[in-house]
């Protein structure tokens, strides 16, 4: 399956390259091609960067870094120093170029730059973790993080095409073949599925 942008928010997006983290863990970022791949379908840059080996273990461990503050801060629970730090040191390099041509804008950048594309965004979600809906899928296999920005808060999926349809089809099957017996989402209570909400 190819990049998905479901999570309203561009280190989110970036975290959840990563997918089923507590169980069969599906690694997007396979490859530096694939980093490439995925600068340009996040719109960060125009045409795919050159990415080495190298760079790719610094993006995951940016990745890594980033999943960890946002779930530490949706637990109530302070941020690891250590990651802390590398989002800010990421977050301090020269972010992509903009160029305007007549066909648009065209953005350049070298891994350095997605880096720091990406860094920016986790800090400034980071600083507005009152303010912000932040959830993880309700599907229990599913670890992506999203914004919730429905009106009422209370959307439960990532996305509808993935996970949304999978317990859709589960319901349906259980409905005919088992009874009344369903597949739900995990409670409102799980501090997994909680979300960031504003301070009274």
């Amino acid at each position: 399956m190819g990049f998905v942008f479901v999570s309203g928010n561009l280190a989110l997006d970036f975290a959840g390259t990563l997918k089923w983290r507590r169980s069969d863990q599906d690694e997007l970022l396979a490859t530096p091609a694939d980093l490439s791949r995925w600068a340009v379908e996040a719109g960060v840059t125009t045409e795919p960067p050159p990415v080495g080996d190298a760079d790719l273990r610094r993006l995951r461990t940016l990745r890594e870094a980033i999943y960890r503050l946002v779930i530490e801060g949706m637990n109530d629970r302070p941020w690891p120093e250590d990651d802390l730090h590398v989002v800010n040191k990421e977050a301090a390099g020269a972010p992509p170029g903009l160029r305007l041509t007549p066909a648009g804008l065209v953005r350049t950048g070298d891994p350095t730059a997605l880096a720091a594309a990406v860094s920016r965004s986790a800090a400034e979600l980071l600083a507005e973790q009152g303010r912000l809906r932040v959830k993880e899928c309700a599907f229990d296999d599913c670890t992506r993080l999203f914004i919730d920005r429905s009106r009422g808060g209370n959307r439960q999926w990532c996305g509808m095409e993935e996970c949304g349809n999978r317990v859709k089809v589960a319901n349906y099957r259980s409905r005919k073949n088992a009874g009344p017996r369903t597949l739900v989402p995990r409670r409102t209570g799980d501090l997994r599925s909680a979300g960031w909400t504003a301070s009274p």
